[in-house]
Order: structure tokens, then sequence, then C-alpha cells
């Protein structure tokens, strides 16, 4: 299996380089190079598997053989072993034909575990056969950052920085990242927003003589192996649920069009879905697009679910890509034009992304109203971003089994629920001491060399370390 890049220019890699590469050095993403696909019978004989075995037959197709099966298998099941629940991604049924599937029951309490934990170990792997050493430099909106710095901050081979919009995540959030002691982990809290942190990053992979010198990775889900570890879930969820004899439909939470990409990629698999609904917050760039056929970007907008307080999503190029045919010359142009003006027209994209999506925003109100209604009515509490996908959910009604996905616990955001519903959330137990741990964290302002002055200077003192 190889991989090819959504702007054309890059050469074909295979699974362990892409691993390393993170963003393509035309400053695209590695989508794969041919769709593999499950057949009916394959998908009905994950009936009963656990989740763990599950990832190893929708991952291993993208891997072949660059990584062996049976070690594969191994790192699955050691990057579940410490989930809070024993289905991984418990299914709550909340009423007939509305499913909240929870991907919060890992340590940092958000989606991003299901696809960190495991990437740090093909990761590890890859450097171990190359007898290499790696820089991860990310960008998060709030979860991203804690489940990198959980996953690898027991690694021997690789160095994590963390960028998060200083003031624009929850306090929990932010503990996640800094309170760990490790030295090979590091927060950096940057004054501006997510899109900031996110253009420091790209910056940094584009700087091609500062990536080699610094040996750049990347785990945000421009990591093709962070998208795939995230197709599990939605053939988890749906088998248990009656595929492949039932369709299903599942309405996502996102901001950066990663986590329903994934499930736009099971479907490429063969796993029946019928309708993906993206569900966002007031930074609805995606629902505008899906209404006006144009991405352009506004001022992003502070609210009570930040990891979506975004207005460049990154992982949609990986979709134009698929819908235009993989015409790597068309997204360049788009996203040439998104630097230079801020926004672009889909033009013949458009009817296509209408018939693969329907999408719906929340508003603040609408937030607060589904978190307090879900509670009173069925005794269940939804975090904001969740509720954002419930809303979207009633909206966008279609028969048959919806899912909703549930990124994150309701208490990584103590604050926005205590004012919904006058009730503030325990953290699990297993995090008890994180709000009063030491913090260990810098503050520098939006500016690249700034930035990236300090990642030379943490890949100095790590390689005098080793």
């Amino acid at each position: 299996m190889n991989y090819v890049s959504t702007r054309g220019l890059a050469p074909r890699l295979g699974f362990e380089d892409v691993v390393l590469a993170g963003l393509a050095r035309d400053g695209g993403l590695y989508v794969p190079e041919t769709w593999p696909v499950l057949s009916a019978a394959e998908i009905r004989a994950l009936k009963g598997a656990s989740f763990a075995d599950t990832a190893v037959a929708v991952i291993h197709p993208f891997v072949a053989d660059a990584i062996d099966r049976e070690a594969l298998r191994r790192m699955a099941h050691e990057a579940y072993a410490d989930f809070g629940s024993p289905d991984i991604t418990p299914l709550v049924s909340l009423r007939p034909g509305l499913s909240i599937l929870e991907l919060f029951h890992g340590p940092t309490l958000a989606f991003k575990d299901v696809a960190m934990l495991l990437l740090a170990r093909l990761m590890d792997s890859v450097l171990a056969s190359q007898g290499r050493r790696a820089m991860i430099v990310g960008a998060t909106s709030g979860d991203t950052g804690g489940a990198a710095i959980e996953a690898f901050r027991t690694s021997e081979r690789v160095d994590v920085v963390i960028l998060f919009p200083d003031g624009r995540v929850s306090d929990v959030q932010r503990r996640m990242m800094t309170t760990p002691k490790e030295a090979n982990v590091h927060a950096l809290a940057v004054r501006g927003t997510f899109d900031d942190c996110q253009a420091l990053v790209k910056a940094m992979f584009n700087d091609h003589a500062f990536r080699d010198r610094v040996q750049l990775s990347g785990v945000n889900s421009i990591n093709w192996a962070r998208i795939v570890a995230q197709i599990t879930y939605y053939f988890f969820a749906a088998v248990r649920l009656g595929a492949p004899e039932r369709a299903v439909s599942f309405s996502v939470p996102t901001g950066n069009f990663g986590d329903i990409f994934a499930g736009y990629a099971a479907r490429r698999m063969g796993l029946p879905i019928d309708t993906l609904i993206i569900a966002s917050n007031e930074n609805d760039i995606l629902p505008r697009t899906v209404e006006t056929g144009r991405y352009a970007k506004k001022a992003v907008v502070a609210t009570t679910s930040p990891s979506m307080d975004i207005q460049v999503s990154s992982n949609f190029e990986r979709y134009l890509f698929e819908a235009s045919g993989r015409d790597g010359a068309l997204i360049r142009e788009m996203m040439a034009r998104l630097q230079t003006d801020g926004a672009f027209e889909l033009g013949p994209l458009w009817p296509r992304l209408k018939a693969d999506f329907a999408a719906s925003g929340a508003s603040e109100g609408e937030v607060a109203d589904c978190i307090r209604e879900t509670k009173a009515r069925y005794d269940y509490l939804l975090d904001p971003h969740t509720a954002c996908g419930v809303v979207a959910a009633n909206r966008v009604a279609r028969e048959g089994e919806t899912v909703v996905l549930a990124t994150a616990h309701p208490a990584k955001f103590p604050d926005a629920i205590a004012t919904i519903t006058g009730t503030r959330p325990p953290l699990p137990e297993r995090l008890s001491s994180l709000l009063t741990d030491r913090e260990r964290f810098e503050t520098l302002p939006n500016d690249l060399a700034a930035v990236q002055r300090y990642v030379e200077a943490v890949r100095s003192v790590q390689e005098v370390a080793t």
C-alpha cells in the first residue's frame, strides 16, 4: 500500500514513511493510493470481536507488509489495555433511533486517545527499526495535545512540543498538557487562536531545511495513521447495530474534519453508512460550505466547545481531493486561494459534497438547552461538543439508527457544565490530582521564528541528554 499527496507533487510513500512524515513535502496530506474494501462477509465476521481485534482487521489493509499482522495485534491490545470501559468505545442508547458512542474512556477523556495511543506504538516501532529519533510538533484546540503528550510521554525515541491557543482551552485540557513531568514532553501556549497554532505547525513542515534539521514529525490529524485508527470505531459501532445488513447514520462533532473524514473512509471501505452529519458549533464554516458551496473563513468565536473553535479545517483537503477525482492541481489552486483570499468556491464539487454529507451548526443557546434537556429527560450528561452532535442529529432527522460520537467527557469542561446545569462534574478518581499538580509550560507570541527557536532548543537539550 502506497500513499499519495493531495497536492500531487510529493513522492509516493509507504506506510512507515507516511507515519513519520505527517505532512507531505508539497504541503499536501497523504491518502491511500487505493481504498481497500472489506466485503460484507468480512464485516459480518467482526460481530463479537473485541475493539482491538476490530482495529487490526480495519487497519491492516492500510499497513500491508510494513508491519506484521501479529505485531499490529500486539500494539492494538497494548494501546487499549487501560481504557475505563472493557468495550473501549461503548454504545449507550438514549432513545429508539439515537445512540451515543462514548469515545472518552481513554486516559485523557477524549476521542483522540483512541488513535493517539496506537499511533505512539506504531511510530516507536518504525523509529526503532530505522534507528532514529523524531521531534513531534503539533497544534491543538484542546484534546489532541493532552492525548499526544499522554501517548508519547514514556517514549525513548520521540520528543513532543504541543502548541495550544493561550486562554482558549479549558483548565482541564490545559493541565493535561502542562502537568506531565517527563523531560521529552513540552507544552507551548501561543498568543493566538488554534488556527494560528495550526498555521505555525504547517509553516514548520513546509520549511524543509528546518524540518530535516530537527527530524520533524506530526501527530495532528494531518498524520494519516491518526485517521486510519479512527475508522475502527465506525466499524465497531455499526457492526454492533446490525451492519452490514443494516445501515447506520453518524453525527460527528468536528472542527478539523478529521473525525468525520474517518467516517467517510469507513464508507469507502464498504461500511454501509446512511448519512454522515457534520456537527458544528458557532464556528460553522463547514455547515456554511455545505449550504452555499463556498468555503470562507470568518473570525474564530470562543465557545463552550473549544475543540471546534476552528475556521481552517485541514482534513477537508483530503475530502476535496477525493471528490475532485484526485485532481492535485485543483487542490493546489483551492489552497492557494484560501491562503490569499481566505475563501474559495467549490464549483462542480459542491453537489458531491451535499450528496456525501449533511451539516448543522449549533448556537451556544442550543448547546446549553440540549445539555439540560438530555440530562432531564434521559439522565445523561453531555459535554458541549457532543451536545452539538445531538442538536445536529435531531435537526437532520433520518429513519433508522443515528449514532452521535461523544468526543469528550463532560468533566473536561467543568466550568461550562456547571454554568449550564448548576452541577460541576467530577473528574474520574484516577485524575484526582490533576487540578493541583504543578504546571510546566512556556508562553510565546504568534511568531514562527520564536517557535522554531524553542523547538530547536528542545532538540538540542535532548541530543545532549541522549
